[in-house]
């Protein structure tokens, strides 16, 4: 059984009141969980694709959404209390549960490690080659994770997006309503080694997804 836990008794300017967001959550987690599965086990019959939602009820944690995998491999998607209250409609809330899941689907975390091993092999070995010491191969190594994990991360969010569509879509949900969402966050803007795509692409491929699907 899902547990929520309070919501603050504090009505935010043009967001739903405390007790309509804990049952806008509510019902999205009811209609997008299930296909979210369904999309999951359809992409890769192997895979753990039940998916365990948490909320994290710390009021001092950002508007945030993540994706992590658990014990058995059993996928788990985390949202904080601030980003259920700051969500303005259950679309929004498809949305951003859609894309987590969807990154699960894809295969995100497994693909940023490897990305992230072949970094720090390729600049460690490299530092190597030059005659560097342990010390400064380690810090190669660290480096070179950190850039092989970034490599491909744009790629996967805009992946994320596509399959969020599709699992929002599916649950009657409008997911060009819910990826308004964009508009209440910083863009990051098209800046290199940003983890972010900027958001205008983003709203742009949940539209040309949507369009694709009807």
């Amino acid at each position: 059984m899902l547990r929520v836990p309070p919501v603050p008794a504090v009505s935010l300017d043009g967001r739903p009141s405390p007790q309509q967001a804990v049952a806008n959550f509510l019902v999205v987690v009811r209609r997008v969980e299930p296909v979210a599965e369904q999309t999951c086990r359809a992409a890769n019959p192997a895979l753990n694709c039940d998916y365990q939602i948490v909320v994290d009820d710390d009021l001092r944690q950002p508007p945030n959404a993540f994706q992590t995998v658990g014990r058995l491999g059993r996928p788990i998607i985390v949202l904080t209390i601030g980003l259920i209250a700051e969500a303005r409609n259950q679309d929004e809330l498809a949305f951003i549960l859609g894309h987590e899941a969807a990154h699960h689907v894809a295969g995100h975390l497994a693909r940023q490690r490897a990305s992230a091993a072949r970094g720090a092999e390729l600049l460690g070995s490299r530092i190597a080659e030059r005659g560097g010491n342990a010390a400064a191969i380690r810090i190669a190594q660290r480096a070179g994770a950190e850039l092989g994990a970034l490599v491909f991360s744009k790629d996967f969010e805009l992946e994320a997006d596509r399959i969020g569509t599709v699992i929002a879509l599916r649950s009657g949900f409008d997911p060009v309503r819910g990826a308004a969402y964009f508009t209440l966050i910083e863009d990051p803007g098209n800046v290199f080694l940003r983890t972010h795509p900027p958001n205008a692409a983003r709203i742009e491929t949940v539209r040309r997804t949507v369009a694709e699907l009807r």
